[in-house]
């Protein structure tokens, strides 16, 4: 589907991905509507692009439901949806160590939004024969997140409802997309473009966005910002217990170097 001419919807979009996306569509000839938790933040897109800003906690269904309303009574029917909001803590130990509040965090945002946002659109999308799901995963949902076993665990729950999605919706004239990015200088991890140019394997916010449009633009259904992700994920479907150890190894690396296991820290040994 292009952007051009489209109605977009983008949610945690008053920072890092989701801005840099929301620019490139408004670039485009979109009319996007910039969702944050942070509505002031959301507000600082959506003025600088001439969009519209509506605040949402994506953990809450009605929310989910009334950012949709209020972006279709302005922009009308919504032909591209991307769920992009997310977030990372961290194990406080070990990989069970994280709290249950912790864990049902990581799964309303990573994949409960998604599917608020699927049952909310599915039904207008499939009577109209047309829209674009965008599903912002990461490669921890193909590969693993080392020191974050809640962010790794709902990521693959992710990847997975995208498929689902796909699978059943297709026939529908429903698109999905899953964008599973690696490293990315965001505020997420603390990082800035100027730490991506340090790091062949660390992309700007920018850089991702890009493949997104792309990606969607060519109904693909995963985009992968970082092309070496698809060959992890086959020389761990050759030997997976190789895989393991490597992972073993380059997280003690990280431990030994820098004294934690941190996506801030695993970016400067990949």
């Amino acid at each position: 589907m292009k952007f051009s001419g489209s109605a977009v919807i983008i949610t945690g979009a008053g920072s890092g991905i989701g801005a840099a996306l929301a620019r490139s569509a408004a670039g485009m000839g979109a009319k996007v509507c910039v969702s944050d938790l942070d509505f002031d933040k959301a507000t600082a897109v959506a003025t600088e692009i001439s969009g519209i800003a509506v605040a949402c906690d994506v953990r809450d269904e009605s929310a989910v439901q009334n950012l949709i309303q209020q972006a279709e009574q302005a922009q009308g029917p919504t032909d591209i949806f991307v769920s992009n909001a997310g977030l990372g803590q961290g194990d406080p130990t070990h990989a069970a160590s994280a709290p249950d509040a912790v864990w049902m965090l990581n799964w309303q945002v990573h994949v409960m939004a998604h599917v608020y946002a699927a049952r909310a659109l599915l039904p207008t999308m499939t009577a109209r024969r047309s829209g674009h799901l965008v599903n912002v995963a990461s490669a921890a949902g193909l590969l693993n997140q080392i020191g974050d076993a809640a962010y790794s665990a709902t990521k693959h729950a992710a990847v997975s409802f995208a498929e689902s999605l796909a699978i059943s919706h297709g026939e529908d004239g429903i698109n999905v997309s899953v964008v599973c990015p690696q490293y990315v200088a965001t505020p997420l991890i603390g990082l800035s473009d100027a730490d991506a140019a340090t790091r062949a394997s660390l992309l700007t916010a920018h850089d991702v966005a890009q493949a997104i449009v792309e990606g969607v633009e060519s109904d693909r259904f995963l985009i992968l910002s970082h092309p070496v992700v698809k060959d992890y994920c086959l020389h761990r479907a050759q030997d997976h217990d190789r895989w393991i150890t490597g992972m073993q190894m380059l997280r003690a690396k990280a431990q030994d170097a820098f004294g934690e296991v941190s996506a801030e820290s695993l970016y400067k040994l990949v």
